[in-house]
């Protein structure tokens, strides 16, 4: 049944999977980032996360509920206990972001949640209608996405704290 499921998964989904280790693989290295840049990665995990959900369990109460029960808790845990990743770039717009495993794990979670899921309505297709597996899965996606989010409102704050206390801002 596992080989079963790999060799009739799609070839995209391989070569989103390519995509998201290489960018992780990038993420692991300290590098210098423009700041509109950080934005990107958040938001298509995020655009990737409400998509499944849409796809698989509609736009309804309970699985919205769950991933933004998810999704608040987890923002909110990384702003207040997450540590801080950036640092003033050497120009302007720009910041050293330090390099961490984090959002390989992160992007991985969110792969391997939508996969996961993918297979289990493919084989239970009754799980599409299960509200423990639609809560489940959903707050699963918003957990993950609370880490990303959590990170990249932390990381913007970082980046206002620094511009404002900069020469160059004062001036």
């Amino acid at each position: 049944m596992p080989s079963h499921i790999v060799t009739h998964t799609p070839v995209h989904v391989w070569a989103i999977l390519a995509f998201l280790v290489a960018r992780g693989m990038i993420a692991s290295r300290d590098r210098e980032v423009a700041v509109n840049k950080l934005w990107i990665i958040p938001l298509a995990m995020l655009a990737l996360s409400l998509q499944d959900i849409a796809a698989k369990f509609g736009a309804g109460a309970l699985p919205l509920a769950a991933w933004a029960a998810g999704a608040l808790a987890t923002t909110l845990l990384v702003l207040r206990f997450g540590p801080v990743r950036v640092a003033p770039g050497p120009r302007p717009g720009t910041a050293r972001v330090a390099g961490s495993w984090a959002p390989l794990a992160l992007m991985m979670a969110v792969f391997c949640t939508k996969y996961a899921a993918s297979v289990a309505v493919a084989v239970l297709p009754h799980a599409r209608q299960d509200a423990a597996f639609i809560a489940a899965v959903c707050m699963l996606f918003g957990i993950v996405n609370g880490c990303f989010l959590g990170r990249l409102l932390a990381d913007l704050a970082a980046v206002r704290g620094f511009q404002a206390a900069s020469p160059a801002a004062a001036a």
